[in-house]
């Protein structure tokens, strides 16, 4: 069902692209927005046991497109590494194809609040905070992986 990586030398383990999704902050998500247009927004993530994880308003254009369609794509790079004689950067890449949900219950989204709260906030008691302050103005979104890739580019 979906391509295989052209550049397959270039190839990431599903364990590197793992590691991405864990430890890089953002990414950029892909919808079908108004008029099947694409619509892509940066996006702070988490992943979870398998799953990305984002907040975000509990309405406008990224919420229709949801609700209108339910696959999505996410791309998340690394920040790259230049040699000191270079001028190019190399950097990893990741891009996951899946479905994305909005969460309901109120325990779940709570807790997915929490592990983004955790990575981004400096302190478990601001994100507290946070969640208290604003869980009923929040939505949170689960994407469940079908498809992962990952590959190292040279820029050059």
């Amino acid at each position: 069902m979906f391509r295989k990586m052209r550049r397959h030398k270039q190839e990431l383990s599903e364990e590197e692209c793992i590691e991405i999704l864990a430890n890089e902050p953002r990414g950029v998500l892909a919808l079908l927005g108004d008029n099947d247009y694409p619509y892509a927004l940066p996006m702070s993530h988490v992943f979870v046991d398998g799953k990305i994880y984002f907040h975000g308003a509990m309405e406008g254009h990224k919420n229709d497109a949801i609700k209108k369609h339910d696959k999505v794509s996410y791309c998340v790079m690394d920040s790259g590494v230049k040699k000191e004689d270079s001028w190019w950067y190399t950097f990893r890449s990741v891009i996951i194809f899946g479905k994305i949900k909005i969460i309901a219950d109120k325990k779940e989204k709570i807790d997915r609040l929490t592990y983004l709260g955790d990575k981004f906030f400096p302190t478990h008691e601001e994100t507290v905070r946070e969640i208290d302050r604003l869980l009923d103005k929040t939505e949170v979104f689960e994407i469940t992986i079908d498809h992962i890739s990952g590959k190292i580019v040279r820029e050059k």
